[in-house]
């Protein structure tokens, strides 16, 4: 039994699959994960904002601040950025070493006590 030629059919080109980039840009799928494009790029701000005026206040009463001047907490939230810049630099770096790509607890511990400012009741208990 003869097949029906399809000659009078237009050949369809091979479609190519798209060159698999990381998330975004111009051959991506939007600006996330997800499968349907993204219709508004996300407004990256200034996270250290988020330590607010009131969290300072916290911390400050709690380390025995009575009165804290109005200009003090942009230098509090500078001081407390160039801290965590210096240790997950650290932390980052031990990780790295160890083959891993996830920050554990230990590691945290253990480069507080190596810059000087002991973390307790996380390590494993001494006899």
């Amino acid at each position: 039994m003869a097949r029906p030629s399809n000659s009078n059919r237009p050949i369809r080109p091979i479609r190519q699959p798209a060159p698999h980039l990381p998330y975004g840009g111009p051959a991506g799928r939007g600006l996330g994960k997800g499968k349907a494009f993204k219709r508004h790029r996300k407004v990256l701000k200034d996270n250290i904002q988020g330590v607010t005026k009131g969290d300072i206040r916290r911390l400050a009463r709690r380390g025995g601040v009575k009165r804290i001047s109005a200009n003090i907490y942009e230098d509090v939230r500078s001081a407390l950025v160039a801290r965590l810049r210096l240790l997950m630099r650290e932390i980052t770096a031990v990780v790295e070493h160890c083959g891993r790509k996830t920050i554990v607890v230990t590691d945290v511990v253990f480069i507080l006590n190596r810059v000087g400012t002991p973390l307790y009741g996380f390590g494993l208990p001494h006899k």
